[in-house]
């Protein structure tokens, strides 16, 4: 049986909060979802964190801290990732472009969280699209810093792609080696302005990689359950969570993350595929 990683994204950067009151806020409720998760079968926790008084995504490093300290405490064993991808907003307004509040943050405040708390991965996000009303900028002179500072310090990044030039691009740094072997891709689909959550979309990332090259892959909402299955029978590993999906099942909330984790645990065993261990994570992805 084939071990695939189970990656839970716990709380995500997008104004969730006020869809569901599960949506962790607090480091110590951030905390304490990572560590239900890996109770449930994660092998990884994607962490976001989020303003503890306005539930709003923050990039403070303090609060990482916190997250990071009491999932490390907690006696769990389970791999940390830490985005890098907040801070690469941009959206001026039409009638007076100038004027724009510009959220684009240098690469080295996008990074200082990873470069102090050592994650074993941390997302590196290969992507300047519309993301749904939100265009994000990711040049690549941001990201060959990003990940130069981010391979220095030991840390592996997590290449998320969200459509097929950026898969291309990603493997172009591959091939300049600003980005080393071996690579670990994760398939971000059905945000609007990226590919769609389909099994051609994945089909058509997947056959761009090189034999061998190890890949992940996710969906948002409605189809997060149902990417989990596409991605195993393809060869790949998976992601779910609250930062993607809120539901368990049409009209009924996910209690937390862990409910979604035990949901794709029961995918993976049912497929007849295993579900991995950190220890086999971090196996699979080559981690020190």
């Amino acid at each position: 049986m084939r071990k695939v990683i189970i990656t839970c994204a716990l709380t995500g950067g997008g104004a969730m909060t006020k869809n569901s009151k599960y949506v962790p806020v607090t480091p110590r409720a951030i905390a304490e979802e990572g560590i239900a998760a890996a109770k449930a079968g994660a092998a990884v926790v994607h962490i976001h964190v989020r303003d503890p008084e306005t539930g709003a995504p923050s990039m403070r490093l303090d609060l990482y801290r916190e997250v990071v300290q009491q999932i490390r405490e907690s006696g769990t064993d389970v791999l940390i990732n830490l985005t890098s991808g907040m801070g690469a907003m941009y959206n001026p307004p039409i009638e007076n472009p100038a004027s724009a509040s510009i959220v684009v943050c240098s690469p080295a405040e996008r990074i200082a969280h990873i470069l102090e708390l050592h994650p074993d991965i941390c997302s590196l996000d290969v992507a300047t699209m519309n993301f749904d009303a939100n265009p994000i900028v990711n040049s690549p002179d941001h990201l060959r810093y990003m990940a130069r500072e981010i391979y220095g310090v030991g840390v592996k990044p997590e290449l998320e792609v969200f459509d097929l030039g950026q898969v291309g691009l990603a493997l172009h740094m591959l091939k300049q080696g600003e980005i080393q072997q071996p690579a670990f891709f994760q398939f971000c689909l059905g945000v609007r302005g990226g590919a769609p959550a389909t099994v051609e979309a994945l089909l058509a990332m997947k056959g761009m990689l090189p034999a061998g090259m190890t890949w992940s892959a996710f969906a948002i909402s409605r189809d997060q359950l149902p990417m989990v299955a596409m991605s195993v029978v393809l060869g790949g590993h998976v992601r779910v969570g609250l930062e993607d999906n809120l539901f368990l099942a049409p009209g009924e909330l996910a209690q937390g993350n862990a409910p979604l984790i035990e949901r794709a645990v029961q995918i993976i065993r049912g497929i007849g595929d295993e579900v991995a261990s950190p220890s086999d994570a971090r196996e699979i992805l080559s981690l020190r």
